[in-house]
């Protein structure tokens, strides 16, 4: 067996790592013999030489084995989404009551922020008293009594790629193709999953801008998760422009809170988040085909079925229980909000750069220990082809934060000819 050295020395060198080499190091990430530089200089070591198919099948089977693998036995089909991460993506919130209130259970395991990305779990961190990070007791309760739990990765389950995704937040590897398939399916196939359907972003905003490098992620997660028995398929999703017109924790909750009552739902987001259901609909064998598993998810909208049970869900993991009826008393927010206007047409978006506004405003991180300023962001945020004059609104902690926002936002934003509108899903893998 090799030291922990060695392993990073031959995949620095372009080698094979046997299965047995891989475990080891996932090990050594578990119970702490291998050191955070090492850590880093593997993943390093990865991003630059990439793993073979058997090496990726391996790395995740690995890490969803470091910890706990839940099994479950309820009256439904197990099943979860996941997306690879972009600016005003929200749709878990939603998504996961939907598919509850259409006769699925949802163990949605949720991360932080990625890079430029916002993180489900820092947006749910906004809730005052909501227990993110309960034990499995209370994980597991809570699935089979509300039908959903969104929370966060905790330290039974895939430990070795909670140690592993944090260092790649910081050091410049996020997008590796391996280690983003690895770490997404670790936690899927640890908490026991019947059904699982992707939502790989591609834009400016994604992590994957070009649509050969998305496309090679999605095909990636649904070899590797078909390889290990779970059913999954993959949209491809348009990320060159943020999916919600908001952008920032505290904010992306309340845009899902409009979006569960009514108050607000936008065609481009309403879109992804039926065609991202639909499929989970399907896997489950909850519906027949998409159109059908549609209709059910706009009556569990529509029936007040789905608020409902998102509700019951704060309730049980330790929200307020008037949060949708009263988002405003509990959802904290910004001191400074100054809308930013300019006249034209809004011809492109660098929605990267949106997302490094929000981190820039304090609402990400730079350092794993750094803290969230869950109140600022942005909202009204303009999509390609807007011509109202308003870019978006800041939402910032202080007048010298918004200045540097607002000039953010500005340069984000590119005025000129209306594009040609991109369709929300670009393409599909997998069977679904």
């Amino acid at each position: 067996m090799r030291l922990p050295q060695e392993t990073i020395r031959a995949k620095r060198d372009g080698l094979t790592l046997d299965p047995e080499e891989i475990a080891a190091f996932v090990r050594g990430l578990t119970d702490g013999a291998v050191g955070e530089g090492q850590a880093a200089a593997f993943a390093m070591a990865v991003f630059f030489r990439g793993l073979a198919l058997p090496e990726r099948v391996a790395l995740t089977r690995a890490m969803a084995e470091s910890g706990r693998v839940l099994a479950w036995d309820l009256p439904g089909p197990v099943l979860d989404k996941h997306s690879t991460g972009g600016i005003g993506d929200t749709v878990s919130l939603p998504l996961a009551p939907m598919v509850a209130a259409c006769g699925g259970f949802v163990p949605m395991i949720s991360g932080r922020g990625l890079g430029h990305t916002g993180g489900t779990l820092d947006k749910l961190a906004s809730i005052p008293g909501y227990d993110a990070t309960p034990g499995l007791d209370t994980f597991r309760r809570v699935v089979g009594e509300v039908g959903c739990a969104i929370i966060g990765q905790t330290a039974e389950l895939a430990p070795a790629d909670r140690r592993l995704y944090a260092i790649r937040d910081v050091t410049g590897t996020v997008e590796s193709l391996d280690l983003i398939t690895a770490s997404i399916l670790s936690k899927k196939l640890a908490a026991g999953l019947q059904g699982l359907v992707m939502d790989v972003k591609q834009g400016s905003g994604a992590f994957m801008t070009g649509l050969d490098e998305a496309r090679a992620l999605a095909e990636s997660i649904v070899t590797v998760a078909e390889g290990a028995g779970l059913r999954t398929a993959a949209l491809i999703t348009d990320m060159d422009a943020p999916l919600a017109s908001a952008a920032g924790n505290a904010l992306e909750v309340a845009y899902a809170l409009d979006y569960l009552t009514g108050a607000r739902r936008e065609p481009r987001f309403h879109a992804v988040t039926l065609a991202l259901g639909a499929e989970m609909l399907v896997a489950g064998g909850l519906a027949p085909d998409r159109d059908a598993a549609s209709e059910r998810l706009e009556t569990a909208l529509t029936s007040g079925r789905a608020a409902e049970i998102f509700s019951n869900m704060v309730v049980a993991l330790g929200g307020p229980g008037d949060l949708l009826k009263a988002p405003a008393r509990y959802l904290p927010a910004a001191p400074v909000q100054r809308p930013v206007r300019q006249d034209g047409t809004v011809a492109g978006i660098d929605t990267r750069a949106i997302g490094l506004a929000v981190i820039g405003l304090g609402g990400g991180r730079t350092r794993p220990e750094d803290a969230i300023d869950p109140r600022v962001g942005f909202t009204d945020l303009a999509g390609p082809g807007d011509a109202s004059g308003l870019l978006g609104i800041v939402h910032a902690a202080d007048a010298a934060a918004a200045d540097r926002a607002e000039a953010g936002l500005r340069a984000a934003y590119r005025m000129g000819e209306a594009p040609s509108r991109r369709p929300p899903i670009i393409e599909r893998v997998g069977a679904g």
